[in-house]
């Protein structure tokens, strides 16, 4: 007997991607419920050849089922997590609500495995932000081979980043652009049409964005606590695909054809790097596709044990609900949860 799934915000872009992931990965699920607010119910999803009716969050009853993918937003989640952990359901969450907290995993399949065995405290794992994800795949194996001292990173981030809202103004901006209409912000703070935007979130008191800080903060849980990172993220007018310049400082020395053999037998890795026009991987490419893509490595001429590498990855997928459900399959590939109708 399979599992009981349900999918806790799945009119939204992730949740819709969660639905589409679980059933091209074959999760052995006998149940998938879609759940969202009760403006939502009735709203018809797709899980794969199948259609599915929207169910009310608030009145679903968790008793009997074994995992909620969460992806309905930070206050939503800091609200209903708790009381459906409390029901016996793990509840593997997309926001950000969770992932600082002590007694909650953080975990990248790839990276940090193991970090899963405390999820019992809360019956709650966290999942990374979409920036951070793609990033520490790609640190992971070079960090395992020599340790990694400082990182200093430019994010290019996609507008599916920011939900349905931020696609849709990039769209309608970019059609106001041509049809000379005028060019209305609303999602963003500035327009992001033929523009990039030098801030995510909130600001902080040391001049830093949230966005920013929880790549510095969410790395540290993950990878190593002692390592020191930068970030300076950036929104571009790209629909889907987050991309990263990083620049490694290692505690001792590698070469870039080091680093490319690392990460070339890494998994969720896959190198595209050839120094040749179009050798390399652009967003544009990664949407739709499951592996974080690495080009451009190179050492850096200006420090010691220093390399750069471009990265690139669907935030949609590997940032978001990709890693959730390879989250769901680590619970179940290590036996430590159990289909509940099957124990009753």
């Amino acid at each position: 007997m399979g599992f009981k799934i349900a999918v806790a915000g799945a009119t939204g872009n992730v949740g819709r991607e969660m639905l589409n992931i679980l059933e091209e990965r074959g999760f052995p699920a006998d149940e998938v419920v879609p759940l969202a607010s009760r403006r939502s119910v009735g709203t018809e999803v797709s899980y794969g050849d199948r259609t599915l009716k929207v169910k009310a969050l608030d009145a679903y009853d968790f008793s009997d089922t074994d995992i909620c993918l969460m992806s309905a937003g930070g206050s939503v989640s800091k609200e209903w997590s708790p009381k459906i952990g409390r029901q016996g359901c793990v509840v593997i969450d997309n926001s950000s609500a969770w992932r600082y907290d002590a007694e909650v995993p953080l975990i990248v399949p790839e990276v940090n495995p193991d970090a899963i065995d405390g999820f019992r405290k809360k019956n709650i794992i966290a999942n990374p932000n979409c920036s951070t994800a793609q990033l520490v795949v790609a640190l992971k194996p070079l960090h395992d081979r020599v340790r990694i001292r400082r990182i200093v990173v430019a994010t290019y981030q996609s507008v599916s980043g920011a939900g349905k809202d931020g696609m849709d103004e990039l769209f309608t901006q970019t059609r106001a652009v041509f049809v000379t209409d005028p060019v209305e912000a609303k999602k963003f703070t500035k327009r992001i049409a033929f523009n990039v935007i030098p801030h995510i979130d909130v600001f902080m008191e040391d001049g830093s964005t949230k966005e920013e800080w929880k790549m510095v903060a969410e790395t540290k849980k993950m990878l190593d606590p002692k390592i020191k990172l930068t970030a300076t993220c950036v929104r571009v007018p790209v629909f889907i695909g987050h991309s990263e310049a990083v620049n490694i400082e290692f505690e001792g020395p590698i070469t870039a054809d080091e680093a490319r053999e690392i990460l070339r037998e890494a998994p969720g890795c896959l190198v595209i790097d050839k120094r040749e026009d179009g050798g390399y991987v652009t967003p544009y490419e990664s949407a739709g596709e499951d592996a974080t893509y690495i080009s451009r490595i190179r050492e850096d001429s200006t420090l010691d044990n220093g390399l750069n590498m471009w990265v690139v990855s669907d935030n949609l997928r590997k940032g978001a609900a990709l890693n959730a459900i390879q989250i769901a399959e680590l619970l179940v590939a290590r036996g430590l949860i159990q289909p509940k109708r099957q124990a009753a």
